[in-house]
């Protein structure tokens, strides 16, 4: 039964975590299409991998598996985004 609610509380927090990265996105991609910019384009491509990550590693940690090559598919997208985010803030 603790295990279940856990789990069910596990889910709601990664639907969440999904959420607010589809967000950030979304506001990003707006603020691109409002002012065209070097800047904008990369935080927005940074902000897309992110959450492509976030999703990737909820649907890894749905399957009860401990292979390193999900562990490793899921970081890099965190890598891109992450890389992208530090490009448009450098410009």
């Amino acid at each position: 039964m603790q295990s279940e609610l856990a789990d069910a509380l596990l889910m709601v927090m990664q639907m969440a975590v999904f959420a607010l990265a589809l967000g950030l996105t979304l506001i990003s991609f707006q603020s691109y299409r409002t002012n065209p910019s070097k800047r904008l384009e990369s935080a927005f491509i940074g902000f897309a991998f992110l959450s492509m990550g976030v999703a990737v590693t909820t649907i890894v940690s749905q399957i009860s598996t401990s292979l390193t090559v999900f562990y490793i598919v899921e970081t890099i997208p965190f890598i891109v985004g992450f890389g992208m985010l530090y490009l448009s803030l450098y410009r």
